[in-house]
Parts: C-alpha cells; structure tokens; sequence
C-alpha cells in the first residue's frame, strides 16, 4: 500500500553508483556496503545488474542470501533473458523486487533500440507479466522519461501499471529537467492514469545540470513517495541524486516536507567514509552533508558567530549527520576569537594584550603557511621560536 506521509529510500550505489568510471567494487566490497546500507535503513537496496556478467550475479545472489532487513532488487532490461538472470539473483532474499527499465523517449526508441512506440508498449506489458512469475513487486521504470512525449509516457505507465506493475519510476535519465517542469509530470501521472493511486511513484535524478536533488525533492512535492540516490551521489556522468543530501534536506526542512522515514541520520558520514574506502575517491571537501568542509570554518567572522552560537553558521548539528564536530580551522581569515579558544584549549590561556601579541605574528605566519597545527601555535608564544617555525 502506498503510504502518503513516507518517503522510501532506493539506494543505488550497488547499481547505478557502481557502474561509472572509478566505482568499481569488488565481491567483498559490496557485501560490507550492502550491509551498511541496512545500518544506514534504506528500504530498498538495488544490488545490481544481474545480466551484465557473472561477478554481478553472483554479487546480487550473494546480498540476496546474506543481507537481511532490507528488500534486494536487481535492474533488467524488458529482455526475457534479464529477467529470468533477474529472478534467480534475487531469489535468497525474503524480500526482493525486480527492477525494469525501458526507453520511452522518441530519441531513444529510434536510435538506441530501434523499435516503435506501439512495440515499445508491448514489450513494457509482457516484461512486467514476466517478472510477475518471479517476484510479487515489480518496478517499471521509462528511461529517459523527462524527455518523453507527455501523451506517450502516460501510455506506457499505464500499460505497466495495468499489467501488475507495484512502482513506477519516471527518470531524469540524462539530468535534462528542472524542479517544476518534474513536480508537473508527477502530477499529471496522479491525474491521468487508471490505478496510479495503488502505486508507488518514484524519483531517479542525474546531476548533469546539477539540480539532481532539488529535481528529487520537487518529485515529492508532485506526488513521488521513493527517491532513488546514491552515497555521495557516485553514478554515469556528473552522478546521482545524493542519498545524504536528501535525507538532510527531509530532517532540516521538514516545514516543507513533513515526512517520515527510516534513514538513520547518524549513519550518513560513516556511510560515506566506507565508500570512499571501497572507490577510488571520496566526497569532495565542499560536498554537502559528508564533505571535509561541511562542519569547518575559517573565516573570523563565521568563527566569531560559531563560538556565540552555533546555529548563526550551522542549520544543523554534526552529530545528527555522524560527524564528530565542528572544526574551527585556524588560518588567514581567522579571527582572535577562535585563536585565543585554541589557545585555551592547548593550556594556554592568553590576557588581551598577550593575544594582540601572539595574533600578529599568527597572521604573518598562515600567510606562509597553508596549514597551521598546534605546535605551529605553541611556537608563537615565544617569538624566537616562531621565527623557525615559519621557515
């Protein structure tokens, strides 16, 4: 049943994330993500492509049999041979769901799959009465959706949804839409589709334009209850919808989104660590939520207002998203405030007139330095010895 006042989490990581340049993982590695995504409570989580080689199979069949506490879906084609490979991958696992795409785009019909709409129609039906025989929870995705012909979408969902179809996906496949032009699709499903009211809508955003996750929240706001994300927002091109972003904007903004959901928050920031333990990259430092810089402040100014208050700087705790603190980092833009704190904190507590001191040589030093540590500090408050330390 649908559930209008829950957002369900499809993690992708596994999948989409998985498959772009340098996220390559290997068997053990996606065995100890699966099992962090179950800590982290994403609802379901997609292990993979079962039909693109045998390592994927055998990595989908093996989350299948050993992770618990999540549903385990694999993607495939509207191709009998995915499905089956599909079927089987999932089997293990109490709960699984076979996940199905199909272009609906003009672009993509006439020249990636080279069939007409009418056969496009056909093969979404007979897929999804297929996958049906495998699993009682199908999901029917029209790639490259947001580029579709509005009148031909609402055919080929209403096909999939008539013959059995449990959630329908509509993708931002290549990143190409905006908040409003993907609430109104949304929209339009809900208002024109026979029986779209027992079905489950979901998000799946590109970040080509950057707008993957403000395109994922405006699906909600137009009737989605699933968005599908990655950790870290790893997938083809520019990536995903980051899963952590939009879990943060859901807790931060829930004026606006006034949903539940299962994802623990403190899980984020160990999450993302594990990750960029298993690719060959992190978060970038700038990057919302989990990035080195998310909770860091040089400037005096932003650290004056974090020493007075936290909330002038911060709209919400490091702690609810797992991360340990606040870093004040001490630097050029740096203020006395946050430098005599430090100080105090060394065992070193220092009168106006020692600051002013101390200040003016810190600033001649982050001048030459790019980073300042403690025992650059502690150098400071004897003057010789901060001469050597700046050389």
């Amino acid at each position: 049943m649908v559930d209008p006042n829950k957002i369900v989490f499809f993690d992708t990581t596994l999948r989409d994330g998985e498959q772009s340049p340098g996220c390559t993982m290997h068997h053990e590695e996606k065995l100890r993500m699966a099992h962090q995504l179950v800590s982290l409570g994403v609802d379901i989580l997609e292990a993979g492509f079962a039909i693109a080689s045998e390592g994927d199979f055998n990595a989908v069949q093996a989350i299948a049999r050993e992770v618990k506490g999540t549903r385990i879906a694999s993607l495939a084609r509207c191709k009998r041979e995915d499905i089956e490979a599909a079927g089987r991958a999932i089997a293990p696992a109490p709960s699984n769901r076979i996940h199905l795409f199909l272009a609906s785009s003009d672009l993509h019909l006439e020249y990636k799959l080279r069939i007409s709409r009418e056969q496009a129609l056909d093969q979404a039906a007979e897929a999804v009465r297929l996958a049906l025989t495998f699993t009682e929870d199908v999901e029917f995705s029209t790639e490259d959706g947001t580029r579709t012909d509005h009148e031909f979408l609402l055919k080929m969902i209403t096909v999939a949804v008539q013959a059995g179809a449990t959630t329908i996906n509509i993708p931002d496949t290549v990143g190409y839409t905006t908040p409003e032009e993907y609430a109104n699709i949304f929209r339009m499903v809900k208002a024109r589709v026979p029986g779209i009211e027992n079905v489950v809508l979901s998000t799946h955003c590109h970040d080509d334009l950057g707008m993957a996750v403000a395109n994922s929240l405006a699906g909600v706001e137009g009737g989605a209850r699933q968005v599908e994300c990655t950790i870290n927002g790893i997938g083809e091109r520019a990536g995903n919808a980051a899963l952590e972003e939009i879990a943060a904007a859901l807790m931060v903004r829930h004026d606006r989104f006034p949903y539940t959901n299962n994802i623990r928050m403190e899980q984020l920031y160990p999450t993302s660590q594990m990750l960029a333990q298993c690719i060959s990259f992190g978060a970038a430092p700038n990057k919302a939520i989990v990035g080195a810089n998310a909770f860091a402040h040089e400037s005096g100014i932003h650290q004056h207002g974090m020493l007075a208050n936290p909330l002038t700087y911060e709209i919400m705790t490091p702690a609810s998203v797992g991360v340990a603190n606040t870093n004040l980092v001490l630097g050029k833009h740096s203020g006395r405030r946050a430098l005599s704190e430090r100080f105090e904190k060394l065992g070193h507590p220092l009168t106006r007139e020692q600051l002013d001191d101390v200040y003016h040589r810190f600033t001649e030093l982050a001048d030459r330095k790019k980073s300042i540590y403690d025992q650059d500090l502690l150098g400071l408050l004897q003057p010789d010895k901060a001469a050597v330390v700046i050389h």
